[in-house]
């Protein structure tokens, strides 16, 4: 069984070089590198006995029918898309790993008594729009449509981006799930953390996933002569800006289970000799408890109106996206531990800091989460890393749960 591992960190690779910046991963939405990338693991799914397809916003689907008169579907799945200078594991493993388990049952003629669908979801990272989820959100019939009249860097919108992929942006609605009634659905993903690592342990049972909210914040003053303003006179746009990116820092060093983030940063007219005039910058919150992440939340956004007029700056503050918590199906999580059991390995159970399509997912069906330990904790970066043992162990584990819930069907 070492073979599938091997084989999926082959496929790995290949789709490693699938992007659209040379020296560097980087796969967004609707892309000539996610094309690339669809042609690669449509011949995977072919190979391993499904029937594949690509929806409207470009989600890659496959099927494996079951048993006659099966009347259920269980979907597998992750994203294929990525962050800006990524690494190779955050999304397709969970792809490749449920289509190497599957790979195993089409090659002892083995059929359940319900379909598999593996999903490969066109856009969970939200690189090139800035909206997470597209994917999932189409078939779990959630899309935004006012999503497509946004626009990318190059001055695309997100309607000419699907129409050039293939798909029909006035047809988005045909993407929601039609194939009847749903057994649940279940997503391999590096735990993006350290915790397995520092426990010894391949693989976790995902209980929760974290919800967060993340907004904008613009605060303005007053441009000057760097040499000339005195300061007693400035309006300085950073350094109210530092002043907020710090207590940030300290709201979520003093919060058990908070963490907090600002990941950018932009500065205005940002030259050597001028005193900034303005600053927008992201506020990224997230903590389990959803009562207690919007709590902080209010804290901090009440912190930064508070030193804009202390400062004699406006601020403006601009809510880009929010999710709540989930609790992962007790059903199929107990399923998923017994598996892990079954083969010998520690069932432990971890919280989800990071968002992924199963939040989306929830809505549709009951959801399952499998963590594959990486190295050092490291994601969405190059130095992102798995062992061809670990993800052996992911695949026995998949196959092992598939087994677990034919005997209850």
């Amino acid at each position: 069984m070492g073979r599938d591992a091997a084989t999926v960190m082959q496929w790995c690779e290949v789709l490693g070089t699938c992007s659209e910046e040379e020296g560097r991963l980087t796969r967004p939405f609707a892309s000539d590198a996610m094309r690339r990338a669809h042609e690669h693991v449509k011949v995977w799914m072919d190979d391993a006995g499904m029937s594949a397809r690509t929806d409207n916003v470009g989600n890659l689907l496959g099927r494996y029918e079951g048993m006659a008169h099966a009347d259920s579907t269980l979907i597998l799945g992750s994203h294929l898309d990525s962050v800006r200078d990524a690494g190779k594991y955050d999304g397709p493993l969970g792809v490749l790993v449920a289509i190497a388990a599957v790979q195993r049952l089409h090659a002892r003629g083995v059929l359940l008594p319900f379909a598999i669908e593996v999903v490969a979801f066109a856009d969970e990272e939200g690189l090139r729009y800035g909206t997470s989820y597209l994917g999932s959100r189409a078939l779990g019939g959630a899309f935004d449509l006012a999503d497509l009249r946004l626009i990318d860097a190059q001055g695309i919108t997100m309607a000419e981006a699907i129409r050039a992929f293939g798909g029909e942006p006035d047809r988005l609605a045909e993407d929601r799930w039609k194939g009847g009634r749903l057994l649940g659905y279940s997503e391999v993903h590096i735990e993006q953390g350290p915790v397995l690592e520092a426990h010894g342990m391949p693989v976790a049972v995902v209980s929760t996933i974290t919800g967060f909210a993340r907004w904008g914040l613009t605060f303005t003053g007053k441009a000057a002569h760097a040499g000339t303003m005195p300061m007693d006179g400035r309006l300085d746009a950073l350094a109210a800006a530092a002043e907020f990116v710090l207590a940030v820092e300290a709201e979520a060093r003093a919060t058990d289970g908070l963490v907090a983030t600002v990941g950018q940063l932009a500065v205005s007219p940002g030259a050597v000799n001028v005193v900034p005039g303005e600053v927008v910058l992201s506020l990224d919150v997230r903590h389990p408890d959803d009562l207690v992440r919007r709590d902080h939340l209010q804290r901090l956004l009440q912190r930064g109106q508070e030193i804009a007029k202390r400062r004699g700056l406006s601020v403006q503050l601009t809510l880009t996206d929010e999710e709540d918590s989930i609790v992962c199906s007790p059903r199929l999580t107990s399923v998923l531990a017994r598996a892990v059991d079954e083969l010998g390995h520690p069932a432990m159970q971890l919280a989800s800091g990071a968002g992924h399509d199963a939040v989306v997912m929830s809505r549709l069906t009951e959801v399952a989460m499998l963590f594959v330990r990486c190295k050092d904790g490291v994601s969405h970066a190059p130095a992102e890393s798995v062992t061809e043992d670990d993800v052996e162990v992911a695949i026995d584990v998949l196959s092992k749960f598939l087994e677990l819930l034919a005997e209850h069907r």
